[in-house]
Order: C-alpha cells, then sequence, then structure tokens
C-alpha cells in the first residue's frame, strides 16, 4: 500500500517531498499519465518525452507550480491542451510536440512568462494563435508549424524581441504578414511557408539583418522584391517559389548568403517574375521558372494529402486553388525529403 507521502507511478514509488525530476523519457512507458502524478508538487523537472502514452494531459499537472522544464513531447496524447498549465508560471521549457492533440491553444498560456522554449509543432491544434503569446517576452524560440492553426498572425508577435526562431509553418494562417515582426530584430529563423497568407512582403522584413532563413514559399504573396533585401547578408536560406511576386529581381539579391546553385537554399519558381535576371541567379531562375504548372499530377497530389489526413478536395474547399493545392504538395513531399536543419 502506497503511503500518503508516496506516489506510485507506473511501477515506481517516488517520494512526494524528496521527489524534485521525474525523467522517463525513451523508456518505453505506455498508457496514461495519471492524475497523481500532480501530487509530486516539487517536481522541477517532468521528462516522460519518446514513449508511447496515450491519452489526455490530465488537468492536475497545472498542480507541480515549481516545474521549470515540462517535456511530454513524442507520444500519442490526444484532446486539447489544459488551460491549467497556465499555473506553472516558472517553466522555461515546455515541449509538447509531436503528438496528437486537438482544440485551440488555451490563452492562459500567456501566463508563463519565463518560457523561454514553446514547441507545440506536429499536432492538430485548431483555431487562432492567441493574442496572449505576446507575453512571452522571454521566448528564444516558438514553433507552432505542422497543425491545423487559423485566423491571422497576431500583431503582439512583435512584443517577443528575444525571439531567435519563429515557425509557423503548414497551417492555414490567413491574412499579411505583420509589420510588427521587424520588432524581432534577434530573429534568426522565419518559416511562414505552406499558409494562406496574401499580400505584399512587409518592407520591415528587410531590416531583420540577423536572418539566416527566410521561408515564405507556398503562399499568395503578391508585390515585388524590393533591393533592401541586399540587407539581409546573413541569409543563407530563401524559400520564395509558389506565391504571387512580380517584377524583377534585384541585383542586391547577390549580396546573401545563399548558394543559389543548391535548390534546397533556394527557390523562386512558381511566381510571375520578370527577366532580366541578376547575374547570380540567371541559370538557375531560367532553369526553375519555365516550369509553370505544377509537375505533380492532381491524382498524385490527391494520394499525397490523403497520406497526410486530408485530400486534394480538403484543400480546395479550405480557400486553396487547385494550382496552388498541388504545388503544396509537391513542395512539402520536396522538403520531406530534404529537411531544412533547424536552429
Amino acid at each position: 500500500m502506497t503511503k500518503s507521502n508516496e506516489v506510485t507511478l507506473w511501477g515506481y514509488v517516488y517520494s512526494v517531498e524528496d521527489t524534485t525530476s521525474l525523467e522517463l523519457y525513451d523508456n518505453e512507458q505506455t498508457g496514461s499519465i495519471p492524475p497523481e502524478i500532480g501530487k509530486l508538487t516539487n517536481l522541477t523537472i517532468l521528462n516522460l518525452s519518446d514513449n508511447q502514452l496515450t491519452g489526455s494531459i490530465p488537468p492536475e499537472i497545472g498542480k507541480l507550480t515549481n516545474l521549470t522544464i515540462l517535456n511530454l513531447s513524442d507520444n500519442q496524447l490526444t484532446g486539447s491542451i489544459p488551460p491549467d498549465i497556465g499555473n506553472l508560471t516558472n517553466l522555461t521549457y515546455l515541449y509538447l510536440h509531436d503528438n496528437q492533440l486537438t482544440g485551440s491553444t488555451p490563452p492562459e498560456i500567456g501566463n508563463l512568462t519565463n518560457l523561454a522554449y514553446l514547441f507545440l509543432r506536429s499536432n492538430q491544434l485548431t483555431g487562432s494563435i492567441p493574442s496572449e503569446i505576446g507575453n512571452l517576452t522571454n521566448l528564444s524560440s516558438l514553433t507552432l508549424d505542422n497543425n491545423e492553426l487559423t485566423g491571422e498572425i497576431p500583431s503582439e508577435i512583435g512584443n517577443l524581441t528575444n525571439l531567435t526562431s519563429l515557425e509557423l509553418s503548414h497551417n492555414e494562417l490567413t491574412g499579411s504578414i505583420p509589420p510588427e515582426i521587424s520588432n524581432l530584430t534577434n530573429l534568426e529563423r522565419l518559416g511562414l511557408f505552406s499558409n494562406q497568407l496574401t499580400d505584399s512582403i512587409p518592407s520591415e522584413i528587410w531590416n531583420l539583418t540577423k536572418l539566416r532563413y527566410l521561408l515564405l514559399d507556398n503562399n499568395q504573396l503578391t508585390g515585388s522584391i524590393p533591393p533592401e533585401i541586399g540587407n539581409l547578408t546573413n541569409l543563407e536560406r530563401l524559400w520564395l517559389c509558389n506565391n504571387q511576386l512580380t517584377g524583377e529581381i534585384p541585383e542586391s539579391i547577390c549580396d546573401l548568403n545563399v548558394n543559389w546553385r543548391n535548390s534546397n537554399d533556394f527557390t523562386i519558381y512558381n511566381n510571375q517574375i520578370c527577366p532580366p535576371y541578376p547575374s547570380c541567379i540567371e541559370n538557375y531562375v531560367e532553369e526553375e521558372d519555365v516550369v509553370s504548372e505544377p509537375r505533380m499530377t492532381r491524382e498524385a497530389a490527391d494520394e499525397f494529402w490523403k497520406k497526410l489526413g486530408s485530400s486534394l478536395e480538403a484543400k480546395i474547399a479550405s480557400g486553396f486553388t487547385e494550382e496552388l493545392a498541388i504545388s503544396q504538395a509537391e513542395m512539402i513531399q520536396k522538403e520531406m525529403k530534404n529537411p531544412p536543419s533547424r536552429l
């Protein structure tokens, strides 16, 4: 029989008073996270990642107010993120990525003002990005990619001036890129690809001189590329393909640190770019831009989307044109074969 000052979890007995760290990652743990875990109130680290845990995140986890690290990533957790997680105001690391979590991102997450890393990618989260996320001014990395998020990117994202990586790709975000993004002067990675973003690329982006990765492909962006793109002299990867960009490419693009020969570092096809092309890219732009129609067949695109839990018809119903939905499938397939390195 477990004593009142002890808790039994997955066959192990833990002292309520003395247990400050529980790290059972990559341990072949199965079943759900028991609500009794909320009794270990002296925990500062809870790491249950890389297991086969199922079920929902128990709201009792919100009682672990001394936690600085919570890592439940790479499991099979379902259900929504409990709003009780907003009680964990000492958290610096929150990793819930690579699960099957659904529902919206709770606004209570804005209470976690000590967070440096927030990873929610590769779930099935829906709804909009809460404006309260702008309270997390200590964030260094925010990854919400590979979900089903909708709505516009909140302007409050511009409050996150310590961000080095912002990854919102592979969602269903709409509207324009907020000009407040210019406040993110420490940003090294900006990933907004595979959404439904419209309007021109805000001029403020060209002032983010620490950028190494600018990934804006597979949207509905319009307008031209200005000479100010040459300010991004640290840029190593530039993805602009499958948009509606027009005009000429300025010669200043040659000031970037991109390997133009590598198609995983530079893409600009399926736009409405006009010659003449800058000397550094003329051979590669002409080679890619001769293909004005998607190279993947409609049937292949539909089969690809079904493997990701969607379909070509579903993408069209959500607002994509058929050509854009096919082009996006082609691009994502390419990215899966040659994934970009993360910071």
